[in-house]
């Protein structure tokens, strides 16, 4: 079998759980396995075709041009949050205390560190997440502090940045998840029945936590902008690529 219809068959296998995304997962399992030649081709196949998201299966994924090791300790980095990425950059000049809440795989964190010269702090109520983010600060060679805390509760000092993607989804999201998020851990899904639960803490908390002139960012769902925009006072929404409510600012000037 030559490469073209050797990538056809991987295309066929997976074309049942992966639809139209069939050919673009061929491609990344044909990298994985030019990068790693041992191994086993069937088990992987087996995994991704159990639902197991292919991320998860790789064991490894890239987000903001990093590598991040990916594992069903912490939920997948997805392209949607380097928008937080993005935004945060444009607020650091190097010096500044940044707060990663509720890190999972450290992935918006250790982007922003490999960018900027901070201080890095992650917290995650997590300590499976917390040693994954270890991993990923190792393997990218960024140094910071892991905080095993529920929000704020174990936070210490104030921030000239706090950035978090919190768990969002609601009640009637989570009891009817789609099969491949079954497998992100739920404790990093569930925002409570409206999706809103972890907003209204965080509304109720980080004004504590946050230096004069410093700034908050939270990712949202996309059907969340007017809600959460009501619970902070002078928030802002930018939208992502795909044109949707992705990111909320908050400037702290008092």
């Amino acid at each position: 079998m030559n490469g073209f219809e050797f990538r056809r068959s991987l295309e066929e296998r997976l074309r049942a759980v992966a639809g139209e995304d069939a050919f673009w997962e061929a491609g990344h399992l044909l990298t994985y396995l030019e990068k790693n030649p041992g191994a086993d081709l069937d088990k992987l196949l087996r995994r991704r075709c159990e639902g197991e998201p292919l991320q998860y299966v790789l064991g490894e994924w890239e987000f903001f041009g990093l590598p991040f090791v990916t594992d069903r300790r912490a939920l997948i980095p997805r392209p949607d949050t380097e928008l937080l990425c993005e935004i945060a950059l444009s607020f650091l000049k190097g010096g500044e205390r940044v707060l990663d809440l509720c890190c999972g795989s450290g992935c918006i964190g250790i982007a922003l560190a490999k960018n900027r010269a901070i201080e890095l702090v992650s917290a995650d109520i997590s300590l499976d997440a917390l040693s994954l983010t270890g991993e990923n600060a190792s393997r990218n060679k960024v140094t910071l502090k892991t905080v095993q805390s529920d929000l704020f509760s174990g936070i210490e000092g104030a921030f000239d940045l706090i950035v978090s993607n919190p768990p969002y989804l609601s009640g009637p999201e989570m009891r009817h998840l789609e099969r491949s998020l079954s497998f992100e851990p739920g404790i990093a899904l569930d925002g409570g029945e409206d999706g809103l639960d972890f907003y209204r803490r965080i509304r109720c908390e980080y004004p504590s936590f946050l230096k004069k002139k410093g700034a908050l960012l939270l990712e949202i769902g996309a059907s969340q902008e007017k809600a959460v925009c009501e619970l902070f006072e002078g928030a802002q929404c930018r939208y992502d690529y795909g044109n949707r409510p992705r990111a909320i600012i908050v400037r702290q000037y008092d």
